[in-house]
């Protein structure tokens, strides 16, 4: 398939021929809802943690008498309904660790960023690579595209425009072999240079399913 391309003014100066793997994989909402689960669900820590009413540090000793004080009978100050007891059924350390299998991740990839290319927030940008490192560039570049909102600038292996962007709030850039569902749901508009193009192509539309004694 032929995406647009544009120069850094935003003036189109041709096309460009990507992968219809990559750029025309159809719709498919609930894989993209799957992988980012599976991407927010592997970003959590799992360092919460309370203590539970053996952990409290305190007295064993029993409050007060069993009877004759007109009170309920209590057995331990460290029981969750008094004030600095245990708490009950209190979060702990753990994994949130989720997997997904490859070929639904790269799919998800895939449908990614047709969306973006179907929705026409996909931006093919000659000379991105070799922008001058200054935010001021990124900046205008950006207004050049309307984007008002957030941006992914996605870059080949040898890049400036990662310089250019970072000091510009909502604005990330990433190479394309770093590209993720993850960034690419979450920022509105993508950028991304003819090379990074040719190389999301050439990474994500081997669709094979290879096993692993095939590639040893």
């Amino acid at each position: 398939m032929q995406l647009p391309q544009y120069d850094l003014n935003a003036s189109e100066t041709g096309t460009l021929e990507v992968s219809d793997v990559v750029f025309g994989a159809p719709e498919n909402a609930e894989l993209l809802h799957q992988a980012l689960v599976y991407h927010r669900a592997n970003q959590r820590r799992g360092s919460s943690s309370t203590l539970t009413r053996g952990q409290v540090s305190g007295t064993g000793r029993k409050p007060f008498s069993q009877k004759g004080t007109g009170r309920a009978r209590q057995g331990s100050w460290k029981s969750p309904h008094h004030r600095g007891g245990g708490v009950a059924f209190g979060p702990s350390p753990r994994s949130h660790r989720q997997r997904m299998p490859k070929r639904m991740r790269r799919q998800a990839i895939r449908a990614a960023l047709s969306g973006k290319a179907s929705a026409e927030r996909l931006f093919v940008v000659e000379g991105l690579d070799e922008i001058e490192k200054k935010t001021r560039a990124m900046a205008e570049t950006l207004a050049a595209f309307g984007v008002t909102g957030s941006a992914l600038v996605v870059t080949g292996a040898e890049s400036q425009a990662g310089l250019a962007a970072r000091n510009i709030n909502r604005v990330k850039a990433i190479r394309a072999d770093l590209l993720n569902t993850l960034d690419l749901l979450r920022y509105d508009a993508v950028l991304i240079s003819p090379e990074a193009a040719r190389r999301a192509g050439e990474i994500w539309s081997d669709t094979r399913r290879v096993r692993k004694a095939e590639a040893a």
